[in-house]
């Protein structure tokens, strides 16, 4: 009963703290109560054969979150715009993360629309599911990231314009392989526990897109004392990749610009050793994902302004900590132009309550909130009359 009512002191402060690791306080005054959880395992990359198996038959799913989300209240049931006569034939391609979600939302689909027939299979790869949607052989790509600057480049090169990335669900909190989601890291010593993207971007970025100049010492991120003049030793992920573009669009890009990361950082190709070049360098700073802390360091609470949030489960599952992941369905959507009949209903069945709660019920990737299914109408021009 102690240990009941300790976190949900916790939950109620906003603090977490894994093992030695520390999530800080929601607000810039740290809490005093923290909730105590076990370093993740240490992972490894997949095996050439590990990753031709997860490209034919999809990534295996590991063992769900013992805390799982309730559906946000707001979400729509879906409400067909069509009879059960409607049909046709939609062509997907996806993630290997996302295939048995997927195939519930055909599931789903069909129900309503015995009609309509549907085309998945292997390979499961989000860069192949890229290039079949640039090249008009399917009709939504599902990719379990942000896609690639030169997938964009390529179709935009071909059609005028992007590809339209509508959002379907949002990614794991610390799940490997399942869209974790990203967070900051520093050295358990350091007395520094949240920043804003304002001071992230002057951390990593070299062009300062937010109008900040460069931050490189501790003293220009808020630390005083013998702390104020010690260097920021940056570890980062060298581009492209998922976690990288991820943070790259939400921190350092602006307007339509896009932003650069500054060159003396220490770049890892992969995202596993860098929590344990932070834990082991008293002045370092790093990006990774939750799944990825398997050493002892301290992750930031991070926001907007005075609004920092730290990566609690209820704050992922919320969508309310700002670098939470998600998972796509990418469209060949002209401007102004609303999508094909069937795969605007198809969007419209994903984003509904129905749809989130075929996600909510595989128990690995997090429902959407209603906030953001009402962005992704707009993105996918979903609502009634939404050609815009």
């Amino acid at each position: 009963m102690r240990l009941l009512q300790v976190c949900r002191a916790a939950l109620s402060a906003g603090v977490l703290a894994l093992g030695p690791l520390t999530v800080a306080a929601q607000t810039a005054a740290p809490a005093t109560i923290e909730w105590h959880l076990p370093v993740e395992q240490t992972h490894v990359k997949q095996t050439e054969a590990q990753d031709a198996v997860a490209m034919e038959r999809g990534r295996a799913l590991p063992a769900p979150e013992v805390l799982q989300p309730a559906l946000d209240p707001g979400l729509e049931g879906f409400r067909p715009r069509h009879g059960r006569d409607f049909g046709g034939t939609l062509r997907l391609m996806c993630s290997d993360v996302l295939p048995g979600v997927v195939r519930s939302w055909m599931a789903s689909f069909t129900k309503i629309y015995p009609k309509v027939k549907f085309v998945l299979g292997p390979p499961y790869e989000g860069g192949d599911a890229a290039k079949a949607l640039l090249e008009g052989r399917v009709d939504i790509a599902f990719i379990s990231r942000e896609l690639k600057p030169t997938d964009v480049a390529s179709f935009r090169a071909k059609y005028g314009y992007a590809p339209t990335s509508v959002p379907v669900s949002g990614g794991s909190w610390r799940q490997f392989g399942f869209l974790d989601a990203v967070v900051v890291i520093v050295n358990n010593s350091n007395p520094v526990d949240h920043l804003t993207f304002d001071q992230l971007d002057a951390v990593f970025s070299r062009s300062h897109l937010r109008g900040g100049q460069p931050a490189v010492t501790w003293g220009q991120l808020g630390a005083s004392g013998a702390w104020a003049d010690k260097s920021v030793h940056v570890y980062a992920l060298q581009p492209w990749g998922g976690y990288e573009e991820f943070v790259r669009e939400r921190v350092l890009d602006a307007g339509r610009k896009r932003g650069d990361w500054r060159t003396d950082a220490h770049f890892d190709k992969l995202v596993f050793p860098i929590a344990a070049r932070v834990a082991a360098d008293p002045e370092g700073i790093g990006l990774t994902g939750l799944a990825f802390l398997d050493a002892p360091v301290k992750v930031l609470a991070v926001g907007q302004g005075a609004d920092v949030v730290s990566p609690t489960y209820t704050n992922v599952a919320l969508a309310k900590y700002p670098l939470s992941r998600l998972a796509y369905g990418n469209v060949n959507r002209q401007p102004g132009k609303p999508l094909p009949p069937l795969v605007r209903e198809f969007l419209r069945l994903i984003l509904s309550r129905e749809g989130q709660r075929d996600v909510r019920s595989e128990g690995i990737l997090l429902p959407l909130r209603e906030f953001q299914v009402e962005a992704a109408d707009r993105i996918g021009g979903l609502a009634p009359g939404g050609a815009k």
